[in-house]
């Protein structure tokens, strides 16, 4: 079996289709389409099932996923034996937040790239939700969330660190607009969010439900940055994890709404498939991450 074939169909679950794939590996879209072809007819089973536009990803397909997964990874420790760290190569895909990535994780990055400057480090920008199915199907090779559960008993999820939450307005906001304590208001300020499927924007939306407080309208912009400086021209309202505003409530640019979710954590995971062998690169990966993120707590 052509292991090129197996980074084929790595590559296809990395990216989501064949046609991203055939750009990520510089190939045309039916070389790709051959490769899987070539897989199929090796191991007599159908990978995918075209469901509308989308490429999926059969039951007999997850089921010989781990095998493929163990075979390329046999083969990067062969071509690794006897390296060092920092002359070792191969690859290391990565899920997690936009937030997280922006804001917490650079240094460890900067640290991992000095390290194992050969590994060729993948970073996929998705929320949780997204993250969670990528490392359950082998999209990725590590997912850093938020701890939605959900996980099968396959997967193993190490606590990394926590954030809090806080809600915040523009410091030339009214008083009414600062009250999300007292029960059954209609405010005529908007909520400004930037991941909907994060864990603290769903808790956030049920307290607003159990309190009957019910906002003029969401706007969703799936941006932090264009969040907090709709907030400071006081376009409405965000709920964001501390660590992205820490600069702006320290110059007063941002000021916090008193909530009954502020003590209330938000928990931050690493996860893989259990029976994944931990590659010299990912077991670095996590060690920067407890030595990075959990004094950042």
């Amino acid at each position: 079996m052509d292991t090129k074939y197996l980074r084929t169909l790595q590559t296809i679950l990395e990216t989501g289709s064949f046609q991203k794939a055939a750009l990520q590996l510089n190939y045309t879209q039916s070389t790709v389409t051959f490769h899987i072809q070539q897989l199929e007819q090796e191991c007599s089973v159908k990978l995918f099932d075209k469901i509308g536009r989308k490429m999926i990803l059969t039951q007999a397909g997850r089921d010989l996923l781990p095998h493929m997964e163990t075979i390329l990874q046999e083969t990067e420790w062969m071509h690794n034996y006897g390296k060092s760290l920092h002359d070792m190569s191969g690859t290391l895909r990565v899920g997690m937040p936009d937030a997280l990535l922006c804001y917490q994780m650079q240094p460890l990055l900067r640290a991992f790239q000095k390290q194992a400057p050969n590994i060729q480090l993948t970073i996929q920008s998705l929320h949780c939700y997204a993250i969670r199915e990528s490392v359950i199907n082998g999209g990725i090779d590590m997912g850093i969330h938020c701890n939605i559960g959900g996980y099968p008993k396959s997967i193993v999820e190490e606590s990394i660190t926590s954030y809090h939450a806080i809600l915040v307005a523009s410091p030339t906001a009214g008083p009414q607009q600062l009250d999300f304590i007292t029960p059954h208001q209609r405010k005529s300020i908007n909520l400004i969010y930037n991941d909907p499927h994060s864990l603290h924007q769903k808790r956030l939306t049920q307290y607003l439900e159990k309190k009957d407080i019910v906002m003029h309208s969401d706007i969703e912009m799936w941006s932090i940055e264009a969040a907090k400086v709709s907030v400071m021209n006081n376009l409405g309202i965000a709920y964001l994890p501390d660590f992205t505003i820490q600069k702006e409530l320290h110059d007063g640019t941002l000021i916090p709404i008193k909530t009954e979710l502020d003590t209330i954590s938000v928990p931050v995971v690493c996860t893989y498939h259990k029976n994944k062998w931990i590659t010299p690169a990912m077991a670095l990966f996590r060690n920067l991450l407890h030595q990075g993120l959990a004094k950042q707590t």
